[in-house]
């Protein structure tokens, strides 16, 4: 079951003390699928980060199922990304020189004993589920752009996490890539209650999202 969501108060900056993104208010619940969209430079990919715990805010507190994550050290905030978050990242950040199941198993090498087993049976389950069970020992720098895709997202749910964070997942994909991407991404958390917060300008992503919220200038204007 995916976790809620609570932001309050949310400020994060760049170099020279520049304001990248301020968020007032937050709350998403357990379960849900949001869509984040807006211009270049408005702070999509900011807010994901900050979500993630790969940015620590300036000021604020970002809560994932009543735990505050923002005040946590760097080594408390990379065991809740192993433990709780599947990040989907626009330019895959796959391992070239591995093969599929190489790199969906990734996080079995950085956790604990226990779940390795676990994980790395939950990555080849994924790459079947999407079609890439045949090819998981095939190293990634054959494989299209769909399907390094698919890879990545594999990657991002072989430890079954409760949040799903994906930054522009069709943005390197033709049409019929990306409406595959989006029906296996949205059903995928869908079937499995996962919370699901999507970066994208692609409108056919945000037709299967419960709610879009638009940014511009790191600020809501107004949700839809």
């Amino acid at each position: 079951m995916g976790l809620a969501l609570s932001v309050r108060g949310l400020v994060v900056e760049g170099d020279r003390g520049r304001e990248l993104l301020r968020l007032e208010e937050l709350d998403i619940p357990a379960g849900s699928r949001i869509g984040i969209r807006g211009p270049s430079g408005a702070g999509k990919s900011t807010l994901l980060y900050a979500l993630a715990g790969l940015l620590r805010p300036k000021a604020g507190r970002v809560s994932w199922g009543g735990d505050a994550i923002s005040g946590l050290n760097a080594t408390e905030r990379a065991r809740f990304r192993r433990e709780r978050v599947g990040m989907i990242f626009q330019d895959f950040l796959l391992f070239e020189e591995l093969p599929a199941l190489g790199n969906a198993a990734l996080a079995a090498s950085y956790a604990d004993r226990s779940a390795r087993a676990r994980i790395a049976a939950g990555a080849a389950e994924m790459l079947a589920h999407l079609g890439l069970g045949d090819h998981k020992d095939r190293a990634v720098d054959t494989f299209s752009g769909g399907e390094r895709q698919r890879v990545a997202v594999s990657r991002a749910l072989a430890g079954d996490p409760p949040i799903i964070l994906a930054d522009e997942p069709t943005a390197s994909l033709d049409r019929a890539a990306a409406d595959r991407l989006i029906e296996d991404l949205a059903g995928l958390a869908e079937a499995r209650g996962k919370t699901l917060i999507a970066v994208s300008h692609d409108n056919a992503l945000h037709e299967r999202m419960d709610r879009v919220l638009d940014m511009v200038d790191g600020r809501w204007t107004e949700e839809v």
